[in-house]
């Protein structure tokens, strides 16, 4: 039997911003996404602190060190520039496994990262 976990989690990152005409995902900054353990196209799973939405998505990578939150698609529906999101990534793990299990965590202040 496996059992799913956080693995990884940006915790409250700032939207930068939302664009309707784009095929669907969040766009993340690749350091972001690296310090925790996301990779590109992984599904994620995306609440917005600011009006209780949550939804699934996959992440993408944008310009490195652009510290960038973009909202693509239907999902630029679903929040704003200036909403903070905690992003979460889940893996699955035996329950040995689970003994002693952190998720590698980002938190962000005024958009800028202070890693956990």
């Amino acid at each position: 039997m496996l059992i799913t976990l956080l693995k990884a989690k940006l915790h409250r990152i700032r939207v930068t911003e939302a664009n309707l005409d784009y095929e669907g995902s969040l766009t993340l900054d690749p350091d972001d996404m690296e310090a925790v353990g996301i990779v590109p196209y992984e599904k994620i799973l995306v609440a917005d602190v600011e009006n209780g939405v949550r939804f699934e998505t996959y992440a993408i990578a944008g310009r490195r060190g652009s510290r960038v939150c973009c909202l693509n698609g239907a999902a630029a529906r679903l929040g704003k520039v200036g909403d903070r999101l905690i992003v979460m990534a889940f893996a699955q793990a035996a329950p040995e496994e689970a003994a002693g299990w952190q998720p590698k965590v980002r938190r962000f202040e005024r958009n800028v990262a202070n890693p956990a």
